[in-house]
């Protein structure tokens, strides 16, 4: 499936969850005395998460969500019926700490978004198979993302704090976007796809660092465009150039946002920064010297254009 989700049904007995099942002195235990339909959300990748220490009771249409490197057993009525869906941690966007309060209790089918989620995900594992390509990807991505909500509820809250500039989502995420600055088609949609996560969770991460994803993408830009204009002398290339290399479809946008990140226009800065020698070129955008004063996207200051003088 689309989004690295992936969906098993199982109506069988005795019936697994899909996992690699690691030696234990003690399994950890599902449990059910009433039969019917059972929802799981099996958690891929990373480490493997400590157990819980107690087992668990399940009711018909509950949601549990459980490590597929350390897949629990099964205590079920011989009618029990088990709708999988297998997603990545990035998917869901929650530190490991957290992960652990979501697979500490199952999402009960009476609570307000269990209600709700419940029947959804039954229903998307009935029919998303046979839905045309264009539904499926839709659907599941959907589903991705109500996943993500549902477990962040359940991790107790907000995990925005987690996410800080040592997370290694957000690095691969900067990663990606260096790659693709180039595309002018990078968006926050495209973003989250390639890292299977919601575009929500893709904000929050940019939102731990006083910014948004936006704002860096063109932070990112324009600093490859000063670059190059720095060393216009190698090809020769005009300011559009430039600008159409790393992305700008349009020039006076591109000048516009120049000159608001840098207090000069390109060309100012290509006829007077650019005859400088290296040893003497400026830091980067924040840079400790501040000889250009390149003002954080969020801070709204106003940027002091040192070069001038």
């Amino acid at each position: 499936m689309p989004l690295g989700l992936e969906i098993v049904l199982a109506e069988t007995t005795p019936v697994r969850l899909p996992g690699d099942r690691w030696p234990r002195t003690r399994a950890h235990r599902l449990s059910a005395r009433v039969g019917g339909e059972f929802l799981f959300v099996g958690v891929r990748g990373g480490a493997p998460a400590p157990e819980p220490a107690v087992d668990i009771r399940l009711d018909p249409g509950d949601i549990c969500f459980y490590d597929t490197h350390r897949p629990p057993s099964l205590d079920l009525p011989r009618s029990a019926r088990l709708k999988v869906f297998l997603v990545t941690r990035e998917a869901l966007g929650l530190p490991e700490h957290a992960l652990l309060r979501v697979m500490a209790a199952p999402v009960s089918r009476s609570s307000r978004l269990g209600g709700l989620l419940s029947p959804f995900l039954s229903e998307l594992a009935d029919t998303v198979s046979a839905s045309p390509p264009a539904t499926g990807e839709l659907l599941s991505w959907n589903a991705v993302n109500l996943l993500a909500t549902l477990a962040t509820e359940q991790s107790g809250g907000d995990t925005a704090q987690s996410t800080g500039p040592q997370s290694p989502l957000l690095s691969r995420v900067r990663r990606y976007i260096d790659r693709h600055l180039a595309d002018p088609d990078l968006s926050p949609e495209s973003i989250a796809a390639a890292h299977h996560i919601s575009v929500r969770y893709l904000h929050r991460l940019f939102q731990g660092e006083g910014t948004t994803v936006g704002r860096w993408i063109q932070r990112r830009r324009l600093e490859e465009c000063r670059r190059d204009l720095l060393h216009r002398v190698r090809g020769r290339r005009t300011i559009a150039a430039v600008a159409a290399r790393w992305g700008f479809l349009s020039a006076p946008h591109f000048s516009r946002a120049f000159r608001a990140a840098y207090g000069m226009s390109p060309s100012e800065w290509r006829d007077t920064a650019g005859a400088r020698t290296p040893a003497a070129d400026p830091p980067p955008p924040g840079g400790p010297s501040g000889a250009l004063l390149d003002q954080h996207p969020c801070t709204g200051g106003q940027l002091t254009p040192a070069l001038r003088s």
